[in-house]
């Protein structure tokens, strides 16, 4: 369960960086796509709680 968790919690996180945090020029591998952030965030998620 806590690892559920931590991977919506980064998923989110991540997916709202994308989403609020654009780049003015649409390059920014991070901020250019929010769906590309959440799966980044997802993972950072779930390596925070697996450690």
């Amino acid at each position: 369960m806590k690892i559920i968790i931590g991977v919506a919690a980064g998923g989110a996180i991540g997916f709202a960086v994308g989403y609020f945090g654009r780049c003015a020029t649409g390059t920014c591998p991070l901020t250019s796509n929010p769906w590309v952030s959440a799966l980044i965030g997802a993972v950072m998620g779930l390596m925070a709680t697996i450690s």
